[in-house]
């Protein structure tokens, strides 16, 4: 093959965050189209792209070459002056000077950060091993010189440089992208090149793939500096030669420059990176003196803890076992369960919770033997293929949850076991999904809110969608380039634009161990919090063969241990939840009635609802659960269901299926009955299947048409019609898909059954333990506070005499924890409570404001504990309470004051004792009124606690809603919901277009939901979003993974509006000829029992179906079925119902 006589040596990928616009496959792909031999990725001060654009570029058969664009401060990097931070392009040429690349990089960000990631000249020349340099674009050091017309400079420093890096290894950059600034520099370079002999290299500042992307990749600078692109100040290239040229275009670019452009060549072949992937990269685990390798260790203590787990081991037990062992030693993964095994041995001990499995390792018998899971593999048909396949080698992954609220403890064990400069947290980038480009794009070019927000709902939802999908999906938004070429432009730049990385922060549970320093593995990054974490994301470290770990914090194990402890506490037993019976009644029940708030995975509305109709009965219905409410097999849930009960037939395509699929009424839910179908039906090993279920999910052409041709052979060697597996393969096929780990399922589903068994049993403990944990989310707290009433729990209030931080259990009911009261933190708290156990309960406001250090307890505390209703046992009405509380506190120094000071009293007794601290009076004030009581709570409780506003009108508001707010927030995007509430805080923006719109909280019974008024409803709406007024408002649902579930409303309404646009109304239908003295009596005697606010119409049906319409005069009714029962109980003939009024 003919190669390309030029390489780009001087390209942005979208990892320059915000700034390059072309993504690592893309420039890979266009480099190999032009036949270019090699490639480099010098992304902006970092290496986040380099272990995925190493790998992409081999597979392209094009040479990587890994660099980065440094950042270069002349003074010292740890100086916070913000000079010019100058650009310099460097290369690895080789294993060290990659190791070099990384430190260089890594440095700048945790020594030299100052608004960007800066190394100075010292660094350099400390890491200038193995690396190569270019002296970069006009923002290099030599071009700012020369355009400062600083000849001598310029000089200075490319010798400089030259010295640092060595005569072959430093080149004298010159570009051209129609720039008048760059013909001054390259002139100046040239002469340059031509006093020293350094080198001449030509390069294109490669930001975008094509010409034509140099608009989106203006938009791009837009969104990165949050500016419209009407802005006249923002940010703008002032250039559209950004692009990744041809050879033809360069030496068209560089008529008298033909060695330059040569050069690129020259730099590519001194550029040999070789890095290895295939090697795991695993800390050594220090293992007990005389017990041998990792391997024997790990065979040790299997043997030894086999018992704990199975009593009598079975053969298959003891099979099983081997058979596991001999795969995790044979692949060099001893050290690894080692690991694992060591710090959730550290959780246990320590009373930490550990989740009883996540993902595969649970299909592991090793894993539930040494107790890094709780799931018996055997009992539930899980597979060990499914998590390590011994044809496949890759790094076993194992991901644990711990309880939330101690999960530090676990990362600060591992970070002592292996050393602080070993463990770090591992990055994550936010990349531009479908919609939310949709967005970017919208905002950026100055379109209305509405406008973007309505095109962006335009794109369906579903994992993993794309805009060239939604444009098949969404008529709607393929015509959108026929409402004008603002639309026209969103949609090409959306499109150019999807998929790119758009911002770094840190993974939720990724954590690096490495076998030594970090700096010797990985590149590292600081964060804007300042946490350090890896430059590579999860992918890149596992493909890099180190060692990562997921450590997630589980909120649900927070709740059970919580609820375990309150248990034991009030009853004096503990439960066992490892013990916990499977077929306990009620405990189903409460999955059979939808009771399910705060029941973990199953919670949603969507859920509840298909619950009421499956109505579980076994543990494997809820697993099956678990697996089906997902996108895609959601779709089987209806037919799961009727096969349950016994409305469809179960057919299996042949009898080997039965008991694979027999759990699950012949739909294939899990991923393990994909690959036992396979072994069963085609003889495939275990390992075999693994690698078809990988291919068919990944539904890659190729790879499954191999698949399908082996698995016809393995059925024809069984006997099996090629027909018969042909439709079975693609069924197979089709829901390979989407179907889920049981593993993973079936974990999940126990702590849900952990959770229903803990609220049918012991419903105070289990409610206040999920109180606690939900503390700081006061929304969430009414909607549990709602359904502890719902089940006939008393919520007592705040109390400094009774109250603890956590909601504790008092006789029966929930008393409400302190740390759910705002101003007041868990040391004021601790305080208070030694107070309270060292000298008893408090008497008054003074006594509470005495006894507590000055330190924790101010004004603004002591005023939101009396807020909140925690001190109206000390005598007084609050509003006193509250207006004394400076007066105590001043009072309550001055007694401080008095005691240091070693005043005696009037009896000659010196010490703390003798100062006798009287009473005070409360001053007199007005009484705070109901209203205000419930308005002081919500301001310190973030909701109304012992009187709601809307509690009088309860009915009112519940028959003019569709749904409660509680209830919507569990809907699916885009549902059209009808909510009454009180309004709350009201934001006003204004739009780029200068118009008026809102962000208004609305609050019921239930919940608190954000709601969004864009500008032609607020328009009309504004009058009526003022604090504390009841509206109803109408809109739908917007669920974004990044904020939460919200509501977009499209209508408000006042109270008496949305009762009279939309009341219900009582209709009677009654034939003519059915009309008699009796019947209409009758009638009467039913509506005069239900007597209420809704009009009742009567309607005639006449001989010739005409109708005539009447409202009645004499009736109204109660919005009630029991209106209609009583009516068709006595008139069986009639038709009724609830409707709208009549005109």
């Amino acid at each position: 093959m003919h190669h390309s006589d030029f390489v780009h040596l001087h390209n942005h990928s979208d990892y320059s965050l915000l700034d390059g616009a072309s993504p690592i496959a893309g420039m890979v792909e266009r480099a190999a189209a032009l036949a270019m031999p090699a490639l480099a990725l010098t992304d902006h001060g970092s290496l986040f792209g380099a272990v995925e654009f190493y790998q992409e570029a081999r597979k392209a058969g094009v040479k990587p070459i890994i660099g980065m664009e440094a950042y270069v401060t002349r003074g010292r990097r740890q100086d916070r002056t913000r000079d010019t931070a100058h650009h310099l392009v460097l290369l690895a040429r080789d294993e060290r000077g990659f190791r070099n690349l990384m430190r260089l990089s890594s440095l700048a960000f945790l020594e030299g950060f100052y608004y960007k990631p800066r190394v100075d000249h010292e660094l350099l020349a400390a890491h200038a091993d193995g690396l190569l340099a270019l002296s970069a674009c006009p923002k290099g050091e030599i071009g700012s010189d020369i355009l400062d017309d600083d000849e001598a400079g310029a000089t200075r420093t490319a010798l400089r440089y030259r010295e640092i890096f060595g005569g072959e290894n430093f080149f004298l950059e010159i570009q051209n992208h129609g720039l008048e600034m760059e013909d001054k520099i390259r002139a100046g370079v040239t002469a340059l090149a031509g006093r020293t002999g350094i080198p001449l290299v030509a390069t294109n500042d490669c930001h975008y793939l094509r010409h034509e992307d140099a608009d989106a990749h203006d938009v791009l600078l837009c969104i990165q500096t949050g500016k419209s692109v009407e802005d006249a100040k923002r940010l703008r290239y002032s250039t559209d030669q950004l692009y990744f040229r041809s050879a033809d275009e360069m030496r068209a670019r560089f008529p008298d420059h033909a060695e330059a452009l040569r050069n690129t060549l020259a730099v590519a072949e001194r550029c040999n990176l070789q890095m290895d992937f295939g090697k795991p990269l695993l800390p050594a685990f220090p293992l007990p003196p005389g017990s041998g390798s990792p391997e024997e260790y790990l065979r040790e203590l299997t043997t030894a803890a086999l018992r704990g787990r199975y009593p009598e081991p079975t053969e298959e037990v003891r099979r099983r076992m081997e058979y596991e062992l001999d795969v995790i030693c044979r692949m060099g993964f001893a050290s690894y369960f080692l690991i694992v095994r060591d710090f959730i041995d550290f959780a246990r001990r320590g009373g930490i919770g550990v989740g009883p499995g996540r993902g595969s390792v649970a299909g592991s018998l090793v894993a539930y033997v040494l107790r890094i899971t709780d799931i018996d593999p055997l009992r539930h048909g899980l597979i060990f293929e499914r998590f390590l396949n011994p044809e496949r080698v890759s790094m076993p992954d194992i991901d644990i949850d711990f309880d939330d609220l101690r999960r530090g403890e676990v990362i600060d064990y591992v970070k002592r076991k292996y050393g602080e400069g070993n463990v770090t947290q591992i990055i994550t980038f936010g990349t531009m999904g479908a919609k939310g480009v949709m967005r970017d794009v919208g905002r950026a070019l100055g379109l209305a809110f509405a406008d973007v927000d309505r095109i962006a709902k335009m794109v369906p939802d579903g994992i993993g969608m794309t805009l060239e999908r939604a444009l098949e999906l969404a008529p709607d938004l393929k015509k959108l380039p026929e409402k004008g070429p603002q639309f026209a432009r969103l949609l090409k730049t959306a499109r150019v634009l999807e998929g790119l990385a758009r911002h770094a922060s840190t993974h939720a549970a990724g954590v690096l161990i490495t076998p030594g320093p970090l700096l010797d593995f990985v590149p590292l990054y600081r964060q804007k919090d300042e946490t350090v974490t890896t430059q590579w994301d999860m992918k890149s470290v596992e493909k890099a063969g180190l060692l990562k770990m997921d450590f997630l914090g589980l909120r649900t194990l927070s709740v059970l241990d919580e609820a375990v402890r309150l248990v034991a506490e009030h009853h004096g037993a503990r439960v066992d939840l490892q013990g916990l019976p499977m077929d306990d009644a009620p405990s189903y029940k409460v999955f059979q009635d939808a009771d399910t708030v705060a029941i973990f995975q199953f919670e949603s509305g969507g859920m509840r609802e298909h619950l009421k109709r499956l109505k579980p009965t076994v543990f494997g219905d809820l697993v099956a659960m678990n697996a089906l409410y997902r996108p895609g097999p959601m779709e089987n849930i209806p037919y799961f269901i009727d096969c349950k009960h016994g409305r469809q037939v179960v057919r299996y395509d042949h009898p080997d299926l039965e008991p694979i699929l027999k759990g699950t009424y012949g739909v294939f839910v899990y991923q393990e009955q994909v690959m036992a179908a396979a072994n069963a039906l085609a003889g495939f090993s275990m390992s075999q299947a693994d690698e078809l279920r990988r291919a068919m999910g990944k539904k890659r052409a190729e790879e499954m048409e191999a698949k399908r041709q082996e698995f016809i052979e393995g059925c024809k060697r069984r006997r099996l019609p090629p027909a018969k597996a042909e439709k079975i393969f693609a069924t197979m096929a089709k829901f390979a898909g989407y179907a889920f780990n049981a593993a993973h399922a079936t974990a999940y589903a126990l702590l849900a059954y952990q959770c229903a068994y803990l609220k049918a049993h012991h419903p105070a403990e289990f409610m206040a333990a999920t109180l606690t944990s939900e503390m700081s989310d006061s929304a969430r707290i009414v909607t549990l506070i709602e359904e502890c009433r719902r089940l006939g729990l008393e919520i007592l209030p705040p109390d400094v005499n009774r109250s603890a931080w956590r909601f504790t259990i008092e006789g029966g009911a929930i008393r409400f924890g302190l740390g759910a009261v705002r101003n007041v933190g868990q040391a004021v708290v601790g305080l208070l409570m030694a107070a309270r156990a060292g000298g008893g309960a408090f008497t008054d406001l003074l006594d509470l404001a005495c006894r507590l250090d000055a330190r924790g307890m101010n004004k603004r505390v002591l005023e939101s504990l009396v807020a909140s209703g925690a001190c109206d046992a000390l005598g007084g009405e609050r509003g006193a309470l509250f207006a004394a509380a400076g007066t105590m506190l001043e009072r309550a120094a001055s007694v401080r004051r008095e005691r240091e000071s070693g005043q005696s009293s009037l009896f000659g007794e010196a010490g703390e004792a003798a100062v006798a601290v009287v009473a005070m009076p409360l001053p007199s004030v007005p009484s705070w009124s109901g209203r205000e009581r419930s308005t002081h709570e919500k301001e310190v409780l973030g909701f109304y606690f012992s009187e709601h506003p809307l509690e009088h009108l309860r009915e009112r508001v519940e028959s003019l809603a569709t749904h409660r707010i509680a209830d919507a927030l569990q809907l699916d995007d885009g549902a059209e919901v009808r909510i009454a509430g009180l309004v709350g805080e009201i934001k006003t923006l204004m739009t780029r277009t200068g118009r008026p719109m809102a962000i208004v909280t609305l609050e019921d019974l239930s919940g608190r939901v954000e709601c969004t008024v864009f500008p032609d409803t607020f328009d009309g709406a504004r009058p009526l979003l003022t604090a504390e007024n009841v509206v109803v408002a109408s809109g739908r649902v917007e669920v974004r993974e990044d904020r939460g579930t919200k509501l977009l409303l499209s209508e408000v309404r006042g109270l008496e509006d949305a009762r009279q646009a939309y009341r219900r109304c009582l209709h009677i239908e009654v034939r003519a000829e059915e009309l008699s003295e009796d019947r209409l009596a009758g009638i009467d005697e039913v509506l005069s029992s239900h007597p209420g606010e809704a009009e009742v119409y009567l309607h005639i049906v006449r001989p010739d179906h005409s109708r005539m319409a009447m409202r009645s005069r004499r009736f109204k009714v109660a919005e009630d079925d029991r209106v209609i029962a009583d009516l068709k109980q006595r008139h069986p003939s009639l038709r009724v119902r609830w409707g709208k009024g009549a005109s």
